[in-house]
């Protein structure tokens, strides 16, 4: 199978990963979060236009399985297990989130968001992941935290989030891999 930087395409988030890398090692240092010990399951991408999500996934196709197809908060969301991984810092991310357009614009088209897992109690995930970062990292100029819980149509698992953002690159930090999650899906 191909590997993915090579697929016309993807060039343009072949492009961009050295730029996500640098925002998301700046933002992680801001934030005082030591992610070597850290397990990120998944890398996800954000698109202004659908034509942009059409061609993203026509490229992952070519370099990848689709393992998940599910409507999420009301805009179809893909995941991809890739056959070579896209690497960011220490980690190998063999799987790739493809949200089409929402009603959210982002200021970047490329890659936008890493996420953790963080395993435990569903209900403890935020004091967990608070727990990571600096309280003065927190307070600094420009850094916004949000949490949620997404839910697909056929999840089991409650899925919370913590989501940390700067505006330009977001760690999210979940109780679940996301593969733990697409199983759930399966199970009716």
């Amino acid at each position: 199978m191909t590997e993915w930087q090579s697929i016309e395409e993807l060039h343009d988030i072949s492009a961009d990963l050295p730029r996500f890398t640098q925002a998301l090692t700046e933002l992680s240092t801001r934030l005082g979060l030591d992610i070597a010990p850290l397990d990120a399951d998944h890398i996800s991408l954000r698109c202004h236009q659908n034509a942009t999500a059409e061609r993203w996934r026509k490229g992952l196709e070519q370099c990848g399985t689709l393992l998940s197809e599910n409507i999420i908060n009301g805009r179809p969301i893909c995941l991809f297990k890739l056959a070579a991984p896209v690497c960011v810092a220490h980690w190998r991310f063999e799987v790739v989130e493809l949200p089409w357009p929402g009603e959210k614009r982002y200021p970047h088209e490329g890659w936008e968001h890493i996420e953790i897992v963080l395993p435990g109690e569903p209900e403890t995930l935020k004091a967990r992941a608070l727990a990571l970062l600096a309280d003065e990292g927190l307070s600094q100029p420009g850094i916004v935290v949000k949490t949620s819980s997404p839910k697909g149509e056929h999840e089991r698992l409650p899925n919370p989030t913590l989501a940390v953002t700067d505006g330009n690159v977001t760690i999210k930090f979940h109780p679940w891999s996301i593969e733990q999650i697409v199983a759930s899906e399966q199970q009716m």
